[in-house]
C-alpha cells in the first residue's frame, strides 16, 4: 500500500465527541470513520487488521469442527415468537421494520432462533449429531446509548457458534474445546495474558455463563481474578456460594476493570423444544437437541487491543493483526536517488510476500512521517533516507533504539 493513495489519513486531533481510547486513536491513525453514533466505517487499514482477527476466529473455530454458513440479517417474527422473545418487553434492542405489504420483520441481533428452525430440518436421528454450524456476520442492536467507540456498537460483525449435541455430556466436552479454543484466540491476537475465563450468570439458561474478560483499566465491567488459577468471577455473581463452588478464597481475589472479549452459554433446550428440534435416539426416543451458543466481536477485540496497549504516541499492534508487518517511511524523496532506493525497497519487500505500507508522500516532513507512523502502530518502521544512502534504519514501534541494515539484512531480518 502506498500511503498518498491509501483511503483513510491521520487527524492531528480527535473528533470531539469521541471520548473512547480506541475511538479516538483509531480514528486519528485512518482506521476508521464514524457514519453516526454506534456505526463506524472501517477504512482500508481498519478493514485488514479487522479481517487478520476474523482469520484467526475462523481458524481456530474450524480447527474445534465449526462449519461456517451464513444465516440472514432480516428476520422471520415466526421463529421468535415462538421462543417468547419477539416482543420489545422481552427483548429491548430490536432493530424492526415493515415490508411494502405491511408484513413485520426484524434485523438480526442474534441467531439462536432461526438456526434452532434451520436445524430442525436438517437434523432427524442422532446420526444426525452432533453439528457445530457457526457465521461471521453483521449484528444490529438497538442500544440505548452506543458507547466507547468500537466497544459497544449497534451495528457490529459477530461470530456466533452454536452446537447441537445428543445430550449435555456432549455438550460439556465440546464447551471445553471451544473454551480452549477462545484462549488460543486471545493469545494469537496478543491478549491471551491479560484475558481471564470469568464465571457469570447463566441467567435463565443455567446456573453459569462464562465471559472473557481482558483486564484493562478503561474496561465497562468489575471483575475478581485469581491470577494464579487464572479465573476470574463478574461482580454480579460474587457470592459465598460461587467462591465454594469454584474452590476459591475471597483474599486470593484481585478486583479489576475489564472489558468482555467473548462469551459462551449452555442454553441446553431453550430454543430446541419451542422451535421443534428433536432427534430420535438409539432407542427410538424422541429427545430435544442440547444446544450451546458461543460469541466473539472481532472489532470489539481490535478495540481492546488499541485500549490496552495504545500509549501516548499512538497505537500499537501486535504483528499478528497489525495491518502491515513494515512501515516504510520515504524522506527527501524529492532527490531522485533518494526515491529509487526506497522504491527498490519497496518493490523487493513485495516481490517477498511481505506486507508493507510505503509512506511515499513528497509533501511531508521528516517529523510528520515518524510521528503518523507512531500513530499508526505497525509492528517495524524502516526509513530511508538521503542520510542513510543505501542503507536502511529499521525500528521497532515498542523500542527506541534503531540499527542500519543493507536491504539483504532488512529481509532476513523481518521475514
Amino acid at each position: 500500500m502506498r500511503y498518498s493513495q491509501t483511503i483513510g489519513k491521520t487527524l492531528k486531533e480527535a473528533p470531539k465527541d469521541e471520548t473512547s481510547k480506541n475511538a479516538q486513536l483509531l480514528t486519528r491513525a485512518g482506521y476508521i470513520s464514524k457514519e453516526m453514533a454506534g456505526v463506524y466505517v472501517f477504512l482500508p487499514l481498519g478493514l485488514k487488521t479487522l479481517n487478520k482477527i476474523v482469520e484467526i476466529i475462523r481458524e481456530e473455530i474450524v480447527a474445534v469442527g465449526g462449519q461456517e454458513l451464513q444465516m440472514t440479517a432480516l428476520q422471520n417474527p415466526d421463529s421468535w415468537k415462538k421462543s417468547g422473545r419477539w416482543g420489545d418487553d422481552v427483548v429491548d434492542i430490536w432493530f424492526k421494520t415493515k415490508l411494502k405489504n405491511d408484513t413485520e420483520i426484524g434485523l438480526g441481533t442474534t441467531h439462536e432462533e432461526p438456526l434452532a428452525a434451520l436445524m430442525s430440518r436438517q437434523i432427524n436421528s442422532y446420526k444426525d449429531l452432533p453439528s457445530y454450524p457457526f457465521q461471521i456476520q453483521t449484528k444490529f442492536r438497538n442500544e440505548v446509548r452506543a458507547k466507547n467507540g468500537l466497544l459497544r456498537t449497534r451495528e457490529f460483525l459477530m461470530k456466533d457458534l452454536y452446537s447441537f449435541n445428543k445430550d449435555e455430556e456432549e455438550l460439556d466436552v465440546f464447551y471445553g474445546k471451544v473454551t480452549e479454543a477462545y484462549f488460543k484466540i486471545f493469545s494469537r491476537a496478543g491478549i491471551g495474558e491479560q484475558t481471564y475465563l470469568t464465571f457469570a450468570s447463566g441467567g435463565t439458561f443455567s446456573k453459569y455463563s462464562h465471559e472473557f474478560q481482558t483486564v484493562c483499566e478503561s474496561g465497562e465491567d468489575t471483575i475478581y481474578i485469581d491470577r494464579k488459577k487464572k479465573i476470574g468471577i463478574n461482580k454480579e455473581v460474587l457470592t459465598g456460594e460461587v467462591l465454594a463452588d469454584l474452590g476459591v478464597n475471597k483474599e486470593d481475589l484481585e478486583e479489576v476493570r475489564a472489558i468482555e472479549v467473548g462469551n459462551i452459554f449452555k442454553q441446553k433446550t431453550r430454543f430446541s423444544e419451542p422451535l421443534g428440534l428433536f432427534f430420535t435416539d438409539e432407542e427410538g426416543k424422541r429427545k430435544p437437541v442440547i444446544m450451546g451458543a458461543y460469541g466473539i466481536g472481532p472489532a470489539r477485540l481490535m478495540a481492546t487491543v488499541v485500549e490496552l496497549f495504545g500509549d501516548d504516541k499512538g497505537i500499537v499492534w501486535p504483528e499478528s493483526i497489525s495491518p502491515a508487518k513494515l512501515h516504510l517511511v520515504g524522506l527527501n524523496l524529492e532527490d531522485e536517488g533518494t526515491a529509487e532506493i526506497a522504491e527498490t525497497v519497496y518493490k523487493t519487500l513485495m516481490q517477498n510476500k511481505l506486507e508493507v505500507l510505503f509512506d511515499d508522500r513528497e509533501d511531508a516532513t521528516a517529523g510528520t512521517k515518524f510521528s503518523d507512523a507512531d500513530l499508526i502502530g505497525i509492528p517495524y518502521r524502516a526509513v530511508v533516507s538521503r542520510k542513510n544512502g543505501t542503507k536502511i534504519e529499521l525500528k521497532k514501534r515498542t523500542e527506541e533504539k534503531s540499527e542500519l541494515l543493507t536491504l539483504e539484512e532488512l529481509l532476513q531480518k523481518i521475514s
